[in-house]
């Protein structure tokens, strides 16, 4: 059985964007392949190293949403990144061959440069972030990983950085291949990426009134400045939503609605918000469950160290091996 490996930074809650383009993904991966899922706290510091404070409780919630969408601790191994220690040992090990130039010209890199200009990224750890990631992937030696669209440059860099390894000490690591998720890049309120980060986002657990409000505002097809102006919904970044949620009618119905100015944009909107909120009804019905047993939550997360650091205290066995330590 080949191997999955992807995380996930616990900075807060989950949103749409992480359900649609990981989540969902990763429940039907855990039928097929072998897979570890970890909460990357570690990574949480290359943008928050000023405020850990919420790590520790974003740890816990995030496990709680990650069960209530559907990962089974019997399918999949969920762990901490930094219960297991051999990740900052390949993560400095791996540093050493890596060109400053690979890291220089990622792009989540200068994006985040420019969309956090409020915050000091100005670190090491920021620019080297990605060959923690590579660390993290290959310490399982992992076939897969399945991304979004953006991620995919961060798959490549780790396939570079296994290549130019092996090249030097022998074939250790098999080389990643990228498995793109279906939903690849979900637009949050304003129309870019949601994010945490860009405070842009509507969470799993946002109650129902919650969501409706959201999603009501969300921004739609300039073009529709007035009621009676046409738009285009392919231009419309609620429209994304649409598609995900709304049954094949109710898109040819809004869509016609659109172009032709029969329905206002809020109407429109209605129609797929009442899905979103049936929709997640499920996951605040379970993650009320979690919450009132965190031993599970707990026990979930040891068990998860286990299985990972034994595979991990393997594979740095035979990387110390390769490199005479």
């Amino acid at each position: 059985m080949e191997t999955i490996v992807s995380g996930a930074r616990p900075t807060g809650l989950l949103h749409l964007g992480h359900l649609h383009g990981a989540l969902r993904n990763w429940v039907g991966l855990q039928e097929d392949y072998r897979c570890f899922f970890f909460i990357a706290d570690w990574h949480a510091l290359t943008t928050d190293y000023q405020s850990p404070d919420g790590i520790m409780e974003s740890t816990r919630a995030m496990v709680a949403e990650w069960l209530s969408v559907g990962l089974d601790p019997a399918r999949c191994t969920i762990f901490r990144q930094s219960d297991v220690k051999e990740h900052a040992e390949l993560h400095l090990l791996l540093s050493m061959l890596t060109p400053v130039s690979w890291l220089e010209r990622n792009p989540t890199y200068k994006e985040q440069l420019r969309e956090l200009s409020e915050r000091d990224l100005s670190t090491y750890g920021f620019l080297g972030y990605p060959v923690l990631q590579a660390a993290d992937i290959i310490m399982y030696k992992a076939h897969r990983v399945p991304v979004g669209v953006d991620q995919a440059p961060h798959v490549e860099l780790t396939r570079e950085i296994v290549r130019r390894f092996n090249s030097f000490y022998g074939p250790v690591f098999p080389e990643p291949e990228v498995l793109l998720t279906e939903t690849q890049r979900l637009p949050g309120l304003d129309g870019r990426k949601m994010s945490k980060s860009y405070g842009n986002s509507v969470l799993l657990a946002d109650p129902p009134e919650t969501i409706d409000k959201k999603l009501s505002r969300m921004v739609t097809d300039t073009a529709r400045a007035r009621r009676t102006d046409p738009g285009e919904p392919e231009k419309c970044p609620a429209f994304n939503l649409h598609k995900i949620y709304c049954t094949p009618e109710e898109i040819r119905e809004v869509s016609e609605g659109c172009r032709s100015a029969g329905i206002g944009c809020l109407d429109c909107k209605k129609v797929m918000i009442r899905h979103v909120i049936d929709d997640l009804e499920p996951f605040r019905e379970k993650k009320a469950y979690y919450e009132k047993r965190p031993d599970d939550i707990r026990d979930v997360i040891a068990e998860g160290n286990r299985v990972a650091g034994d595979e991990a205290a393997a594979t740095m066995s035979e990387v110390r091996s390769v490199l005479t330590l």
